[in-house]
């Protein structure tokens, strides 16, 4: 990985405090005195003020976006004639909030360097699980061919289908019996009538008792809130299109079931990251799911953002812009300021 090093350095006065967001991550290596004191014998400190990882609302309500609280720390004290400079590592991010102030008499000078640091590594892509690089391992009649498609539309048996074996079975055969299989079916309960020679009830009672489990069966379907149409289960609708926190865009295009995840789980997922134009840079289909803490910072923030609320079955399109993603920097296939669009599937989680 390149890596592009350009000097930084920052003043700190004694009266002022200084809030700044760095345009790219900084290292600070050294905090020192100036040439010029307001007092000669006096200790100054020097504050720092920054956002935490861990939201105060984790929680509470999935909808609600996360609310970082702010933490303070001192980073070195400067005596002069004893302690008039400190070397430190202390590396800042970039696009968050930071407050440096000095507590004390004197100006305080801070010098390090820009790092250029590409997420090269960071899931999910670039993650070792990948199979990117197999042969089969991806199939172009799997994936739609552009990223503006019918979400709903997706034949996602077929999309997952080693998922859905693995995780809920083989899928049961919910197809009616057509009429002439029954008129077969009445003919094989005559003959057995005829070889055994016991009587048959009349086909009018036998028609009525078919009619009243019929009715049995539509009502329990009503009860579970669930309805066959043309011998095939109907899911729960799907949520249309929302935005949470960061602009990341989420449409829920199979509800799962079960409890919801929620940021601190470890969660088991399938995926397919593309580019607005509909190339696909990276995927896990096959083998081992990804596996990884929600809310932890182990993956891009749009998926610990985009993921929370999903159910085990589930799955979900995920639209995630840059500053969510992988910045104005980019990374190896995927360009600077890319959105990013993600098919993912949760498998299991805890």
């Amino acid at each position: 990985m390149s890596i592009e090093v350009g000097l930084w350095s920052c003043t700190v006065d004694a009266k002022k405090g200084f809030s700044f967001q760095p345009a790219a991550p900084i290292r600070i290596t050294n905090v020192a005195l100036g040439d010029d004191l307001a007092n000669t014998s006096a200790r100054t400190s020097l504050k720092l003020s920054y956002k935490t990882l861990i939201p105060e609302n984790d929680d509470s309500d999935d909808d609600a976006p996360p609310e970082f609280p702010t933490s303070t720390t001192f980073i070195c004290a400067l005596t002069p004639g004893k302690i008039e400079q400190v070397a430190i590592n202390i590396v800042l991010e970039e696009k968050e909030d930071y407050t440096l102030e000095v507590v004390g008499p004197n100006t305080v000078y801070l010098t390090g360097n820009y790092i250029d640091q590409k997420p090269m590594d960071m899931p999910p892509y670039g993650d070792n699980d990948s199979d990117m690089g197999s042969e089969d391992a991806f199939n172009l009649e799997d994936v739609s061919s552009d990223v503006e498609f019918d979400a709903d539309g997706l034949d996602d048996d077929a999309r997952f289908e080693e998922i859905d074996e693995a995780v809920h079975g083989s899928p049961k055969n919910l197809k009616r019996v057509r009429d002439s299989e029954a008129a077969d079916a009445d003919k094989t309960s005559k003959k057995q009538k005829a070889e055994s020679g016991k009587a048959v009830k009349p086909d009018s009672e036998a028609g009525d008792k078919k009619e009243k489990k019929k009715d049995k069966k539509e009502k329990e379907k009503k009860k579970d809130g669930v309805e066959k149409a043309d011998g095939q289960k109907s899911e729960k609708k799907p949520a249309a299109e929302r935005e949470v926190a960061g602009g990341v865009k989420i449409k829920d295009t199979k509800v799962g079931t079960g409890p919801a995840v929620k940021k601190g789980n470890t969660v088991s997922m399938r995926y397919i990251g593309k580019l607005q134009n509909g190339k696909v840079f990276d995927q896990n289909t096959k083998g081992k799911p990804f596996t990884f803490h929600l809310g932890k910072g182990e993956v891009i923030k749009g998926w610990d953002e985009g993921i929370v609320g999903m159910q085990v079955g589930g799955e979900r399109l995920l639209t995630i812009p840059a500053p969510m993603g992988y910045g104005k920097r980019g990374t190896d296939g995927i360009p600077g300021n890319s959105t990013l669009v993600f098919e993912v599937k949760l498998t299991d989680f805890k």
